[in-house]
């Protein structure tokens, strides 16, 4: 297997039988919090802004070397969208983050990434790796967005 795959896949969880995507935004939502404490929301957007840089070579690598759009393994984008929308529970939930504001940032996450909502879908379009990454970017902006006003609004 190429470096640009085993990285695109997340260290193959891309490979997981069913909901791949689903699993690695878990994952992701999961190693946050813990990042989210240790080093804060910036921490969580220099993670979140580097899997995005990484992944747009990685799947794009994987783009070439499969000729498929946007594969089912690349998963890189689910891991920085989801630290995006969880950047925002970290940054501006303040002594409101709790495990229910992840759970939340989580699952809106998980609704725009598959839904793929407007502006989302358009964020496809793009070409390559950016293509991949971009619209899972958009979701997670959303999604922060939406779970730090739910957070706020339930207080």
């Amino acid at each position: 297997m190429k470096a640009a795959t085993i990285l695109a896949s997340c260290f193959g969880i891309g490979y997981f039988p069913f909901a791949s995507g689903t699993v690695m935004s878990a994952v992701a939502a999961g190693l946050a919090i813990p990042l989210a404490r240790w080093g804060g929301p910036s921490a969580l957007l220099a993670a979140s802004l580097a899997s995005f840089l990484l992944g747009i070579y990685v799947c794009g690598e994987h783009v070439r070397r499969t000729g498929r759009e946007d594969p089912s393994e690349c998963v890189i984008d689910e891991l920085a969208g989801q630290w995006l929308a969880c950047a925002f529970i970290a940054g501006f939930a303040g002594t409101h983050q709790s495990l229910f504001a992840f759970l939340l940032a989580f699952l809106s996450f998980r609704l725009f990434d598959i839904t793929k909502v407007w502006p989302i879908h358009l964020a496809e379009d793009l070409p390559g790796g950016l293509g991949v990454m971009a619209d899972d970017m958009v979701a997670g902006l959303v999604a922060g967005v939406l779970a730090v006003t739910t957070v706020y609004f339930l207080d």
